[in-house]
C-alpha cells in the first residue's frame, strides 16, 4: 500500500533524528500534508498511530496541518516539519 510505504519513511525520519539527538522519546510531531498529498489527515493519524507503536514515537503528539496551495511544489509531499523530543 502506497500510505504503508510513506509511513514507513516517515518513521525512518523520525527514528533517526530521534538517534542522533539521543531521545528517550518523541514526544510530538508536527507533519504538513500537501494539497494533493491523497491523504486525508484522519487517515494520515489512523497510519501514524499504527506505525509509530512499538518505537520511540509511540504515543507521540500528531500534529498535522493540510495545505490548500495546489501550485506549491510540495503538494504531492508529506513534509516532516518538526519533532519534540525528551532527553
Amino acid at each position: 500500500m502506497h500510505e504503508q510505504s510513506l509511513m514507513a519513511d516517515l518513521m525512518r525520519k523520525i527514528n533517526a533524528i530521534g538517534e542522533e539527538k539521543q531521545a528517550k522519546r518523541i514526544t510530538g510531531v508536527k507533519v504538513k500534508l500537501g494539497a494533493l498529498s491523497h491523504i486525508s489527515a484522519d487517515h494520515f493519524r489512523e497510519h501514524f498511530v499504527q506505525a509509530a507503536e512499538g518505537s520511540c514515537a509511540e504515543k507521540a503528539q500528531l500534529d498535522v496541518e493540510v495545505l490548500t496551495d495546489l501550485n506549491d511544489p510540495h503538494a504531492q509531499d508529506i513534509i516532516l516539519d518538526s519533532i519534540d523530543l525528551e532527553e
